[in-house]
């Protein structure tokens, strides 16, 4: 099962809202957004840009980088690790993200973990966070 995407809106760093949706991050996205923007004044946009689903990954890349363009907002990124205390992320079958030593790869854990949930902070740290914002796809190694 996909978590379900998660949006959190804050003020001064705090978070002051949080929002969830279970559907498609393709259809989620827009709604959404539509909604915040019509509520709040944007003045940064923060997102985890991997490891994880690569079509969820590109596309809240494609979308978040498009309203950055188009409303002028800046766009910083993190690793999903950020958002699960460096816990596990489930790849494909028994392979799991994870990060160790300071570098990501995939690994086989053949007893099934259970899921690590993904929060948001209740304070944002900026710090956390970069301009390279590029996707992080770390493709598990194929195996014969």
């Amino acid at each position: 099962m996909t978590p379900p995407l998660q949006i959190g809106v804050y003020h001064d760093n705090r978070l002051i809202e949080a929002i969830q949706s279970k559907d498609k991050t393709s259809d989620a996205l827009p709604r959404l957004f539509d909604k915040i923007l019509k509520l709040y004044t944007i003045n940064g946009l923060y997102f985890a840009k991997g490891p994880g689903s690569f079509m969820a990954i590109k596309v809240t890349y494609i979308f978040l980088r498009t309203l950055s363009i188009t409303k002028n907002i800046p766009l910083y990124a993190t690793e999903g690790f950020t958002f699960n205390d460096n816990k596990p992320i489930k790849a494909t079958g028994a392979l799991y993200f994870m990060k160790e030593n300071g570098k990501i790869h995939t690994k086989k854990i053949d007893a099934p973990l259970v899921p690590y949930d993904f929060t948001l902070p209740q304070t944002l740290k900026p710090t956390h966070f970069s301009s390279d914002v590029e996707p992080l796809y770390v493709l598990p190694a194929v195996s014969k």
